[in-house]
Parts: C-alpha cells; sequence; structure tokens
C-alpha cells in the first residue's frame, strides 16, 4: 500500500476506503514529552483507535480512512513516533482536517511499544484498539463491532475482551489468509474461560484480533518496552489474567498487510533482530509466573499454549541463524525459564511444538525447521 491514489487503484479495497478531502495546512505541532494524559470531554468515546507511526507517510492515509465514519463516539489517536519523513506533517493536516475525532502525539522516537503506551495514556474510550500504520480494517465488520460494544455499555455488561478474525493480505502475491476462532471460541455470545475450548496452532489471540476494554489494560499494569519490536505480543498476552468476560465476534475486521521488505516480520529483518524477540520471549515468561494465586485451567492451558509457540519460534530463529551468538541466546533463554520456573521448564520442553527445537539432535531440529517452513507457506506470517 502507498498512498490513498495507489490503493483505489486496487479494486480489492475501493469498498473499505475513501480518499479523504485534502487539509491545506498544517497545524500546530506539539511534542509529548511530558506523560500524555486524556483528554477532558463530555463526549463519550466507545472506542479509542490507536496508530503508531515511524515514517509511514506512503500507506497511513489509507490506514486512517479505514476506520473514518465509524461514528461520533470513536477517537483516532494518530502517534508520530519521531518520524523524519512527512508523517509528522500528515498526521497535523488529518487533525486539523477532523478535530473532533483525531488527535496526534508527536514524540522522540520511542519504538512501537513506545508508540501504543502513549496511545493508551492518551486514551479516552471505553474500548482500545491498536491499528499499526500499514493495515487496515474492514468498514462492515467495523460499523458491526461498534454496534455490539455500544450494547455492551448499554446494558452494562462488562466484557474485557472481544475477539474478531483477521486476514493476512499478501499484497504482493495478491493471497490472503483469514484466522477465525470458530472452533475455539462459542460465537455471538459473552463467555468466561470455562467455556473456552482448545485454540489449534496458529490460532492464537493477537493484537490484531483483539478490542480490549481500557481499564484492562491500565489494571494489568502493561508496560512495553521501547525500542523493541515485536511487543504485540506482550501487548495481548499479559492482560489475559484479567480478563473475565469476552465475546467472539467472527468478522474479518483486521486486514494485515505483509510482504514489505522492510517489515518487521520479514525473515531476514526478524533474524537481525533475535536479541528483540529474545526480550519478548523473556518478558512473556515473567508475565506467566508473576500471578502466584490459581489460574482458571483453561486460562493457564491457553497462555502456556502461546507462549510454547512463542518460545519455539525464538528457538527456530536462533538455528536458522545458525552463529554461535544466536545459540547462546537460545540457551540464555532457557536458562531465563529455568529461573522463573523449573516445572514451567520442564513443561515447555515437553510440549509438542518445543521438543524438537529444545534438543540438540540436529535431525530432530531439522525436522521442526521444516515443519516451521510448512506453517510458513499454509499461513504467509513472514
Amino acid at each position: 500500500m502507498k498512498d490513498l491514489d495507489t490503493v483505489e487503484e486496487n479494486s480489492a479495497m475501493k469498498a473499505n476506503l475513501e480518499k479523504p478531502a485534502e487539509p491545506t495546512e498544517v497545524t500546530q505541532r506539539e511534542n509529548s514529552s511530558e506523560p500524555e494524559k486524556p483528554v477532558e470531554t463530555d463526549r463519550p468515546i466507545t472506542l479509542s483507535f490507536v496508530i503508531p507511526c515511524y515514517n509511514s507517510q506512503d500507506y497511513m492515509d489509507a490506514c486512517v480512512s479505514s476506520m473514518l465514519g465509524a461514528g461520533d463516539d470513536t477517537e483516532i489517536i494518530i502517534v508520530d513516533d519521531g518520524s523524519t519523513d512527512k508523517t509528522a506533517e500528515k498526521a497535523d493536516r488529518w487533525a486539523e482536517h477532523m478535530p473532533d475525532t483525531i488527535r496526534v502525539i508527536h514524540q522522540e522516537n520511542a519504538g512501537h511499544g513506545g508508540a501504543v503506551m502513549a496511545g493508551l495514556r492518551a486514551a479516552r474510550g471505553k474500548y482500545f484498539k491498536v491499528v499499526d500504520s500499514d493495515d487496515w480494517l474492514d468498514r462492515v465488520a467495523l460499523n458491526l463491532l461498534m454496534a455490539r460494544l455500544r450494547m455492551f455499555i448499554a446494558h452494562k455488561q462488562r466484557v474485557d475482551l472481544v475477539v474478531c478474525n483477521y486476514v493476512y493480505e499478501h499484497i504482493l502475491t495478491g493471497s490472503r489468509k483469514v484466522i477465525r476462532y470458530i472452533n475455539a471460541l462459542p460465537m455471538n455470545r459473552i463467555i468466561g474461560w470455562n467455556q473456552v475450548r482448545r485454540f489449534g496452532v496458529g490460532q492464537n489471540i493477537l493484537m490484531h484480533s483483539a478490542v480490549y476494554r481500557t481499564e484492562v489494560l491500565r489494571e494489568s499494569g502493561l508496560e512495553l518496552p521501547k525500542h523493541t519490536f515485536y511487543v504485540d505480543n506482550i501487548f495481548v498476552y499479559q492482560p489475559l489474567p484479567y480478563v473475565k468476560k469476552m465475546y467472539y465476534m467472527p468478522v474479518n475486521l483486521y486486514h494485515y498487510f505483509i510482504g514489505r521488505e522492510d517489515q518487521s516480520v520479514n525473515e531476514k529483518v526478524m533474524l537481525g533482530r533475535l536479541d528483540q524477540q529474545m526480550r519478548v520471549t523473556r518478558l512473556m515468561v515473567d508475565a506467566f509466573t508473576q500471578h502466584d494465586e490459581p489460574r482458571n485451567p483453561h486460562l493457564e492451558r491457553y497462555m502456556e499454549g502461546y507462549l510454547a509457540l512463542i518460545v519455539t519460534a525464538s528457538s527456530i530463529f536462533s538455528i536458522l541463524r545458525g552463529d554461535r551468538e544466536a545459540l547462546n541466546m537460545r540457551d540464555d533463554m532457557w536458562k531465563h525459564i529455568e529461573s522463573r520456573s523449573e516445572k514451567l521448564a520442564k513443561r515447555l520442553r515437553r510440549h509438542p511444538l518445543v521438543w524438537g527445537v529444545s534438543l540438540k539432535n540436529p535431525a530432530v531440529r531439522s525436522t521442526q525447521v521444516k515443519l516451521y517452513r510448512l506453517a510458513q507457506r499454509l499461513y504467509r506470517f513472514n
């Protein structure tokens, strides 16, 4: 995706995107060196969208446009994370053009996590949704989501997490893959963890599929590390013990653009940022082990399965890199898991996803890498 003029040429997106009127001036820029606080307003906000932007001038317009028209009870917070291109100017033009809906935070570069946290501190909405600047939302699915959120609020139904489908969009190849939760979550009803069934491989609840109640994120003590990629896993994982009620809407809401050479989930880029992947893995281990009180067994099973997938990914990227530094990082990861919980380390080593990559047998590790390549072709996740 480039800009709206380019996107309009793609007929598959015409139903979801519309070109905004071009504002003529740029609004005054403000640096958010001080902690951002929610703006006082009498207008109730149902849903806050946060768009972290770093050098996003080529595609951010399409992202913002996809959220317009969702209602006066929405807000869009664009976080300019120290961009060096025209992202800041574009963001300011959006805010001047739609001051009742769009706000802009300008800050020194803090990375994806720092941008998300700035948005969370400023959010006024009852619910909170992160949308990366090269992705977009389906307008019909968004309207259905908004109607459901408004119903929860009107009937005083406390739903902590709403889950929707998301779509991998490989623009360069024209292929797409929809991730659904039909077998794991009952549809269109408020449920607790006891009603949650087993999730399949590649079916974890990700940032793309999650709409959190804002206070759940704040109550969980969520604090994403700065200058670190892949923190979306922490964002969706750490608050899970604070989720008591959830709701699954089987609509394809989030369209996840994938295929750019410089994208963070490009495999070559991920191998170069293995240290950041390991940092995220350690923080997820900490999140899993920080609660002493017993958890719901369904929640425990889900969180352990999600963690097993992340440990497997970290191990496989270490093996794919193959150098001594990478393999040492994998060994240090296991030392950290064992230091937090020897029982957890034992269970993870026995997990079907993990056991092969945790062994030193080259043949077994090779089989696990082949399975990873198969999953990569099926899901096209990087």
